[in-house]
């Protein structure tokens, strides 16, 4: 399970990187390799591997510290047991894959003058492999019960249910809530799970040559 530390290696040293420079430069390397917004943006020049290329490099940039690190918790929590399963060079495809057709969405969904940047539709699509991966996992959870706090187990797919429905929610709601592209985790969160569940036959087939069937 390499990709995973990896990933968070690199998110960290783009991230630190960008900070490092100043404030105008910094500005023009989140524009020059951002995803564009704009529905034109996001279907134009379907030729220029630039234009593209953008869906993904966008993945590993992020505004602030905030930002990055909500990105992080998740990305180590579900994409340890997705990878363990998956094997790494198919979680990294749905990595990759899944945060840019994140990116595609939400690129598409903003406008034109915006760059939609960071890895939560990465992220989400994690999420969307692992719940496809593990139906019946269950999640602790801390619940406010009067004066006390109590720690439960719920089905995953009951929490990650409701963060979805929260997510469609806000996508239809729009900018009301902020910057943060609901679009984006939608759209990568089906698509880590499409690609989970096309994977099956394959993770089948690993796990019996492990065992030596």
């Amino acid at each position: 399970r390499w990709v995973t530390p990896t990933l968070v290696v690199l998110l960290c040293a783009a991230f630190v990187w960008t900070q490092s420079l100043p404030a105008p430069a910094r500005q023009a390397v989140l524009q020059d390799w951002g995803a564009l917004g704009g529905l034109g943006h996001g279907l134009a020049s379907f030729t220029d591997p630039a234009r593209w290329a953008r869906f993904f490099s966008a993945l590993f940039l992020h505004g602030d510290w905030s930002h990055l690190l909500g990105n992080l918790v998740f990305l180590m929590i579900f994409g340890l047991p997705s990878e363990r399963l998956l094997g790494s060079l198919r979680f990294l495809a749905v990595f990759l894959v899944g945060g840019a057709i994140a990116n595609f969405a939400a690129a598409v969904s903003v406008a034109g003058d915006q760059v939609v940047i960071g890895a939560s539709g990465a992220v989400s699509a994690v999420i969307g492999a692992w719940l496809a991966l593990f139906p019946r996992a269950r999640l602790g959870v801390v619940l406010p019960l009067g004066l006390f706090l109590e720690f439960v187990r719920a089905p995953a797919v009951l929490l990650i249910g409701l963060w979805v429905l929260l997510q469609v929610l806000f996508a239809y709601i729009g900018p009301a809530y902020g910057q943060v592209a609901w679009v984006a985790h939608v759209a990568g969160f089906g698509a880590g799970g499409v690609m989970a569940l096309l994977s099956r036959g394959a993770i089948a087939r690993r796990m019996r040559k492990q065992r030596g069937y």
